[in-house]
């Protein structure tokens, strides 16, 4: 009854409206159609950046794992308020994202860039350090002191630090590139230039054939 009335008005005022309406739904149709917004961490390096920094990264044989524990790397610490560092990059990572008065997310959206799955539950995403806390052990943390393996635990400034889905980042465990990539293998570029910035910055070796996967992943970049 409402478009009749309209129409005998004006019979303009109809196919605006019919305009309107389908300029909407077209619009709702991409905001469902759309791959969700995918989050970067900071510090990521070009193709040619990440190159040199591999070139200039020291190849050695796999440390040992003997006296490493994660309580010698501790995180999560305080990083603003009454947010940690596990509550900055859910927010950092997440769309939409509400948190309660103590930085827990209460609510939001999460893409994993490892696997392509999103996640609406602060409870189904991990934070995974890029570069394995036991890893990073086997490779050179193991003569730091606790106060630089506390800073490498919750570097926001390179790209360490990313909210993946939970069981994909279990999966991975400590294993370098040599035997673990992202499951997207569109995503092996970037996870490359990220674990090869992210030893380089702190100065951490790496085994021989995991110089060659990341070089082999390295080489799909197209910058």
């Amino acid at each position: 009854m409402r478009d009749t009335q309209l129409s005998t008005r004006s019979p303009w005022r109809g196919r605006i409206a019919a305009t309107v309406v389908a300029a909407l739904a077209g619009a709702c149709l991409v905001a469902v159609n759309a791959q969700p917004a995918m989050a970067t961490p900071p510090g990521i390096p070009s193709k040619s950046t990440a190159q040199s920094q591999l070139n200039a990264l020291t190849v050695a044989a796999q440390g040992s794992t003997t006296g490493y524990s994660r309580d010698l790397f501790p995180h999560w610490i305080t990083i603003s308020g009454t947010c940690n560092t596990r509550e900055t990059v859910l927010k950092r990572d997440g769309t939409s994202v509400v948190v309660d008065s103590s930085c827990a997310a209460t609510s939001g959206r999460w893409y994993s860039p490892y696997d392509g799955a999103t996640w609406y539950a602060a409870s189904d995403v991990d934070i995974d350090h890029v570069v394995p806390l036991a890893e990073a052990w086997r490779s050179g943390a193991n003569s730091w002191t606790t106060s630089r393996r506390q800073s490498f635990a919750n570097d926001l400034t390179r790209p360490q630090l990313i909210a993946v889905t939970d069981n994909v980042n279990q999966a991975k465990g400590d294993q370098d590139p040599s035997t673990w990539q992202p499951p997207l293998s569109s995503y092996r570029c970037t996870y490359s230039k990220m674990w090869i910035t992210v030893k380089y910055s702190w100065a951490l070796t790496l085994q021989s054939s995991e110089k060659s996967a990341l070089q082999s992943m390295l080489n799909t970049c197209s910058s």
